[in-house]
Order: C-alpha cells, then sequence, then structure tokens
C-alpha cells in the first residue's frame, strides 16, 4: 500500500523513533509499504518517520536492489564526501551535505536476522540520510552554510536522485 509522505515540519520529522522489538508482520507491511511508497514517489530512501510511523525502519533502493533495515546502527565509517541531497518530506529543496564516504551499518533485516550492509559513495549517503530520519534530523540540519540550500523545480528525471 503506497503511504502519504510527511512533510516537514511534521513533528514527527524531528522525533526520535522508538526501537523495533520484533520482526513481526506488522512490520514486514510497513517495510513493504514503504518500499512501494519510495519507488512511486519516485526516490531512493526512505524512513518510517516519513510515512508517519515513528520506528526505527529505513528502506533503500539505489537501483542495486532493495535494502530494508530494522533498528540500523552505523558502526564504522571513513572518510568524506559531499552529495546534493533533497528530500521526499522537504520537495523543492536540495543542499550539499558532507557524509562519510563509507559506512558499515548493523540491524536486522525483513526475516529478523542480523544484518551488517557495508556500503560506499551515494548508497553510504543514503543510508545516513535515513538513520538521520530516525534520530530527528532533516538534511538540512547538516548544512554547512544555509546560502548553499536551493529551491528547485524538478523535472521527472530530476526526481529521482531524490533521498
Amino acid at each position: 500500500m503506497n503511504r502519504n509522505i510527511v512533510k516537514f515540519p511534521n513533528p514527527v520529522l524531528k522525533k526520535k523513533a522508538k526501537a523495533v522489538k520484533k520482526v513481526t508482520p506488522k512490520i514486514i507491511k510497513l517495510i513493504d509499504d514503504m518500499v512501494e511508497t519510495m519507488h512511486a514517489a519516485p526516490g531512493i530512501g526512505l524512513a518510517a518517520p516519513q510515512v508517519g510511523v515513528s520506528l526505527r525502519v529505513i528502506v533503500a533502493d539505489i537501483g542495486a536492489g532493495e535494502i530494508a533495515i530494522v533498528n540500523p546502527k552505523i558502526v564504522k565509517k571513513s572518510g568524506k564526501q559531499t552529495f546534493t541531497e533533497g528530500c521526499l518530506s522537504l520537495p523543492g529543496i536540495e543542499a550539499p551535505i558532507e557524509r562519510a564516504e563509507k559506512v558499515a551499518v548493523k540491524g536486522l533485516d525483513r526475516d529478523g536476522k542480523n544484518v551488517c550492509i557495508e556500503a560506499e559513495g551515494l548508497l553510504a549517503t543514503v543510508l545516513q540520510h535515513e538513520i538521520d530520519h530516525l534520530d530527528g534530523y532533516v538534511f538540512v540540519d547538516r548544512v554547512s552554510d544555509p546560502s548553499l540550500i536551493k529551491h528547485v523545480v524538478f523535472e521527472k528525471e530530476k526526481k529521482e536522485e531524490l533521498i
């Protein structure tokens, strides 16, 4: 089921999301709904608070297949890179954000099994962006120079780059 994407400044986006105690059929349904919503938007990442659910669940798909992580935690990071980021909860806004170039993220997969995903480049940025949502941050909170925040009108192709 395609869910509505919550827009900033909805308070759920500034709240720290709760840990998932157990991966239940309800959580699996949430993951499936989030993947469908992300693809329909279209976007390349989505966190549960963005669909109004304050739980620690993220999904991503940068074109290499869908990833879903429950209770994601960054356990290692290295390097630095900057991508111009956007967000489905802040449509029409983008800004360059510096983040770690490589990350290792631990959590649970959709079957409730432990998983560790090592990512670099765009996927590393997407994972950090989505985990930020779980901690009550939106990407503009990470902007080093507010004058770099741009308001843009997206064409269809450009939307696909949104995180």
